[in-house]
C-alpha cells in the first residue's frame, strides 16, 4: 500500500469528505452516496481507492456494504509528517 497510495486517495475531496462523514460513525455505501451530486459508480470508485489505501475498511451487513473508518493509518501520516517537519513525535 504505502504512502502513496495514501496520498493519491487524500487529495482528492470527495474522498476527503468521505472520510470526514466516516469520523462520526459506520455508514452504509448508500447513505455515502445520498450526500452527494455524483452517481453511486463514482461513489463506489472513490470507496475503492479509500479501501485500497487502507483509509477504511468495508464489512457486508445482509445486502449493505457498511464502511467504517481506519484512523490508524492517519495517525501513521500525521507521525511522518511531524518527523518530516523535524517536530517531537511525542508532542
Amino acid at each position: 500500500m504505502g504512502i502513496q497510495n495514501t496520498l493519491k486517495a487524500l487529495s482528492d475531496p470527495v474522498r476527503r469528505e468521505i472520510l470526514n462523514m466516516l469520523k462520526n460513525g459506520e455508514m452504509s455505501a448508500g447513505e455515502i452516496t445520498e450526500k452527494f451530486n455524483i452517481t453511486g459508480a463514482a461513489i463506489s470508485r472513490h470507496l475503492s481507492v479509500l479501501k485500497e489505501a487502507d483509509l477504511v475498511r468495508d464489512k457486508r451487513d445482509g445486502k449493505f456494504i457498511i464502511y467504517e473508518l481506519n484512523a490508524s493509518v492517519l495517525e501513521e501520516i500525521m507521525l511522518w509528517i511531524k518527523d518530516l517537519k523535524g517536530e517531537n513525535i511525542n508532542d
